[in-house]
């Protein structure tokens, strides 16, 4: 098996088990960078050094990816980014 035929089958495994989705958090005009900061650290679990980056860059470049993984991972976590009043989608 060729390098490109076993990195192709890497990525087809990859997406069979939904590695590949990402929650993507928005800029909006309404919440605080306290409150996205506070609410990334409890809801995905980061540091508060990580939520301060993420937040940074949701603000300078409108969105940023803020949790990876399966589906069934990131559903409720997005839910409740949204529930807290955050714009965020899984792509």
């Amino acid at each position: 098996m060729s390098t490109i035929e076993k990195v192709q089958e890497e990525v087809l495994l990859e997406e069979q088990l939904g590695i590949n989705n990402e929650i993507v958090l928005y800029n909006d005009d309404v919440n605080t960078f306290d409150h996205v900061i506070d609410t990334l650290i409890k809801v995905c679990n980061h540091t508060s050094e990580q939520a301060e980056q993420c937040a940074i860059l949701v603000h300078y470049k409108g969105k940023c990816t803020v949790k990876t993984g399966p589906i069934d991972k990131l559903k409720p976590l997005c839910l409740q980014l949204l529930d807290a009043g955050l714009s965020a989608k899984i792509e």
